[in-house]
Order: structure tokens, then sequence, then C-alpha cells
């Protein structure tokens, strides 16, 4: 039996990640939708998702889910990729609301953009040994080669707010080099972290590679079904955007200060 979502008359869009990494997400719903509600659960506590086990994942991802619905949401974005990648089905099938993902428009948007067809992915563990971003470009067309690098330092190093590190720029240029190595021209980054190095990984990649950026492309999505489905008029003034984390130590409460540029209201789940 799925569990049904309440507050369906209004849209409350509830989004979650494995730490702070869904901001990036968040952001652009923000910039897009800015008078529509909306609810973020960091998983803090927990993070990183992409070490974890499928079993795990999909765990993690209901009682997150689950933590929304009773908040208010009646949308859900998945702003993980590792728990995209492995949970997305399931989630699905248990929950009666519409889910969002970012692996999908992902896709899309780097088969759009791609000119020789060589597409490079970089990720958590979880995702890149998912193998789902090679399974969804191939059932577009066999032509594609899709190249698969795990990075798994780099959500570390963001939930510690490393972003102008010297070594954070070394560790981001050794992983890219293999992929610049095999010529690719599109680079999809497959973990809601990684926009926040948005810029050193194009300086280490190179001007000209495309970045496929997640947040912005499933925030064009969840603004299709909000404006489809619902009056963009139609919000709920005195509801405010609620921040939860279930760790919420000093640094975390940086990073949300650099990525959300406004007052908000941030809680410990």
């Amino acid at each position: 039996m799925k569990t049904q979502s309440t507050n369906s008359k209004k849209p409350v869009i509830g989004v979650f990640d494995s730490g702070v990494g869904g901001l990036t997400v968040v952001r652009e719903l923000k910039r897009i939708l800015p008078n529509i509600p909306l609810i973020y659960f960091g998983d803090t506590a927990r993070t990183p998702y992409g070490t974890k086990a499928a079993q795990t994942i999909q765990q993690f991802a209901k009682e997150d889910t689950e933590f929304l619905l009773e908040a208010g949401a009646n949308i859900i974005v998945i702003a993980c990729h590792s728990a995209a990648s492995t949970a997305t089905g399931f989630l699905k099938e248990t929950f009666d609301c519409p889910i969002f993902e970012v692996v999908t428009p992902s896709v899309k948007e780097a088969v759009r953009v791609t000119k020789n067809k060589r597409i490079g992915v970089i990720g958590t563990r979880a995702t890149i040994e998912s193998r789902i971003y090679e399974r969804e470009i191939k059932k577009i067309s066999e032509d594609y080669v899709i190249i698969a690098k795990p990075c798994p330092l780099i959500v570390p190093l963001v939930e510690e707010g490393w972003f102008d590190r010297r070594e954070t720029k070394m560790i981001v240029k050794k992983y890219l080099h293999p992929l610049k190595l095999r010529c690719v021209d599109t680079l999809v980054l497959g973990c809601t972290h990684y926009p926040m190095l948005k810029d050193i990984i194009q300086e280490k990649i190179g001007k000209r590679t495309n970045i496929v950026d997640p947040s912005e492309e499933v925030a064009r999505l969840v603004y299709n079904h909000v404006k489809a489905n619902f009056d963009l008029k139609d919000t709920i003034p005195e509801k405010k955007d609620v921040f939860y984390f279930s760790d919420l130590g000093p640094v975390t409460q940086e990073v949300i200060k650099r990525f959300i540029k406004e007052p908000i209201e941030v809680k410990k789940a």
C-alpha cells in the first residue's frame, strides 16, 4: 500500500540529499519557483550515501521521503544521485506522490549537448557502480561512449567547506585527468555536491567541455510539473521554507550560508 502525500491542493516541494549537496537543487528551484514553499532535509548525520550498500540507501531514502511528507511536502525531489540511482523505483512504488530525480534529466541534457558522443560522468562509488548513466544513455543509442569515474573524496571536501583549498584543486585535477585523456566533450556532474565546485571542475576539465549540472536540469522538470498542475499564484504565503539537517554542526551552517544567500529557517531534525 502506497503512502499518500498530504496538503495536495497547493504545491510544497520536498527535497532530500545525503548532506548539503542538495542545496544546489534548492538554489535552482528558488530561482525559477521563488514563491513555492520548500522543505529540505539533509541527512548530514549519515553522509555520504555513496559508500553505502544499495539496500541501505533505499532504506535511508524511504525514511527521508517519509520525513518530508510528514512535514507537509507533496512533491519530492531526490537531490542525491546515489539515492536516485538505487532507490527511485522503490520510492515510486512506495509513495503516492510525484517524485523527481536528478539522473533522467541529466542524461537527456548530456545527449543533447555532446558533439563527439563521448560523455564523462563523475559521481560517488554507488552511482558509478550502479551504471545508471551508461544504461540510460545506451537506451538512447549504442553509439555513445560513456567514461565514468568515481570521485569519493569530493563529497567530504564539500561537506567540510573546502571549496578553495589547494588540496581540493589537486584532487579534482587527478580525478578528471583520465577523462581528459579520453577526450570527453561533455561531463555530467553525477552528484549534487559537485556543482559547488563547478568552477574548479570546469577549469580542470577544460573550457571546451560542456558541464551538465543536475540541479539545473531537475529544477526545470519540477517547474514544468508545477506549472502544468498548479496555479503558480496559488501558493501558501504564510508557509516559509524550512531546512532540516540530521546533524547541524558549524561547518554545515557555514556551507548553508554560502549557497542560500538569504535568511532561512534551519532546524535539526
